[in-house]
């Protein structure tokens, strides 16, 4: 795993942010498209640890056509998700 030198941490209301507007959005936003939603700017470098932050937990992917919100909280989804067999 690469290890980031991070100058600037994020703050819990950046996050939030980060986090609403790629829920709002229901489609794949660009890192340029989110830095336009978002209501405060936010320096590049502080987006991209909130970004891998969200990718790490599972709420987020992020890939080479943009970000998608995944991160479903339902009880229902993850019981299935547990008791589901491979095939």
């Amino acid at each position: 795993m690469q290890k980031l030198e991070v100058i600037h941490y994020p703050n819990l209301k950046t996050v939030l942010m980060v986090e609403d507007v790629l829920k709002k959005a229901n489609q794949i936003i660009t890192r340029e498209e989110l830095k336009r939603k978002m209501p405060t700017k936010t320096m590049h470098q502080t987006l991209n640890v909130i970004l891998k932050y969200l990718e790490d937990s599972g709420k987020i992917i992020d890939g080479r056509k943009g970000i998608l919100w995944i991160y479903n909280p339902s009880p229902k989804l993850d019981k299935a998700i547990k008791e589901g067999v491979e095939l």
